[in-house]
């Protein structure tokens, strides 16, 4: 009778805790979900990076591939 119990306790705290982090991640999931990552920046942000065309991409490449051994 003992064993008996002791694995009832053991199997609800089981349950409880499962119930809980199931709920838990829910919930963050919920949190996140309103989470606008991709507004545009308030106040005085600047751009720090601009995009340039290389001029022969692929010789550098190459030879970035000779060099390294990548």
């Amino acid at each position: 009778m003992k064993t008996l119990w002791q694995a009832i306790k053991v199997f609800l705290l089981f349950t409880g805790c499962t119930i809980l982090f199931y709920y838990s991640i829910i919930w963050i999931n919920k949190e996140y979900e309103n989470y606008h990552r991709y507004d545009e920046p308030q106040g005085s942000a600047i751009k720090v990076s601009t995009v340039e065309e290389p001029q022969n991409e692929w010789l550098d490449r190459l030879l970035f591939f000779y060099r390294d051994g990548e």
